[in-house]
């Protein structure tokens, strides 16, 4: 023991059990409905659809989805050419690495709640570039551009990362337009909050862990964006927070679905009605894993805030509303420095005595 890196050990409450429960009843939706007809055309099929969607953002915050239209041959691109790029030696996989000044690229010394995760990332937008607040601090207008940078190796990695961006992001704005509905809202209420948005993709490598009893792939978090779209491999190790008793609960993997979990600012655009949920990676001893996560995110400009149809007296907005773009550019500096600040969450701009 005298050779590990403390950096990664895990506070012991925090540290995996022994034994997980798989999770049965995280619910499995039938996309096939809406890739024939506009979610706003309400047959009985969407009409179901859109309960089932309620419902599962409500007790869940996850849920996975089969026929969704992603091609499968963009899935498996993308996942050939993840591994081939994390299979690089680590001098040629650092000529990309991230920065203060630029956090796209690649990565290997990420931190969730100031301990260190098992993994390897790279990151790039999917508007590129990307327009962020250049500094966290309110009064500084300024912006910056964040520019994606590719490896040269391998050949195809840009364009299989691209490809798969945009099945995905077609993905997200049909799964917000269902999240809308069932909300009461009009399917297309909050699509123009993603107008100059500031989306990102994420492959992440989890190496073989020789102390999975102590080191997570990723430690608990909630994600602090609109919408996560998530493609996970075979090997497994998500577990979602269960909100009824708060064990952790593992999501088995489910061939050719997507994991799909409400984030943040849908938290607070519904006033709470749907939370963001808890949720962390087991780090393995046995097997290597993969994972793409999509992070659907709006314009730097947003503010987000409860929206004005889903609040009134009885039921007050509970959040104050901020800017998603200091919000943002708070969250990435926090990866490279101590900042004067605690790493901003959304529960600091909660509106006291509700």
């Amino acid at each position: 023991m005298e050779n590990i890196d403390e950096s990664f050990c895990q506070e012991t409450e925090h540290r995996p059990k022994q034994s997980t429960i798989e999770a049965e009843n995280i619910p499995l939706i039938d996309l096939s409905p809406i890739l024939t007809s506009d979610p706003s055309n309400f047959s009985s099929e969407i009409t179901h659809l859109v309960a089932q969607i309620g419902d599962a953002c409500q007790k869940w915050g996850f849920f996975q989805v089969i026929n969704h239209g992603v091609p499968s041959t963009c899935r498996e691109k993308i996942e050939r050419a993840s591994k081939e790029f994390f299979l690089l030696p680590t001098e040629e996989k650092r000529k990309v690495s991230r920065d203060e000044d630029n956090p796209l690229g690649f990565y290997d010394t990420e931190h969730t709640k100031n301990v260190r995760d098992w993994k390897e990332v790279f990151d790039f937008v999917v508007e590129n570039p990307t327009i962020l607040p250049a500094s966290h601090e309110p009064h500084n207008m300024e912006l910056t551009e964040l520019k994606n940078q590719w490896p040269n190796f391998p050949a195809n990695f840009r364009e299989a990362c691209e490809e798969y961006a945009q099945g995905i992001e077609k993905l997200s704005y049909k799964l917000v337009e269902l999240i809308a509905l069932s909300l009461g809202l009009s399917s297309k209420r909050l699509n123009s909050y993603f107008k100059d948005q500031t989306s990102f993709m994420r492959l992440n490598y989890y190496p073989l862990c020789p102390i999975r009893h102590m080191a997570l792939g990723v430690g608990r978090h909630k994600d602090s964006g609109a919408l996560t779209v998530l493609a996970q491999d075979d090997v497994g190790g998500l577990e979602v927070k269960r909100k009824t008793d708060g064990e952790w609960i593992q999501v088995k993997p489910t061939p050719d679905a997507y994991i799909i979990n409400v984030g943040d600012i849908i938290q607070v655009w519904s006033n709470d009605r749907y939370e963001s949920v808890e949720h962390r990676v087991i780090a393995s001893s046995m097997k290597e894993r993969f994972s793409v996560p999509f992070f659907f995110n709006p314009s730097h400009y947003v503010m987000v805030e409860p929206l004005e149809e889903l609040t009134n007296e009885e039921s007050p907005a509970k959040y104050r509303a901020y800017n998603w773009g200091k919000f943002k550019t708070t969250r990435n500096l926090s990866n490279f420095k101590k900042l004067n600040v605690e790493n901003i969450q959304i529960y600091h701009f909660r509106n006291g005595d509700l």
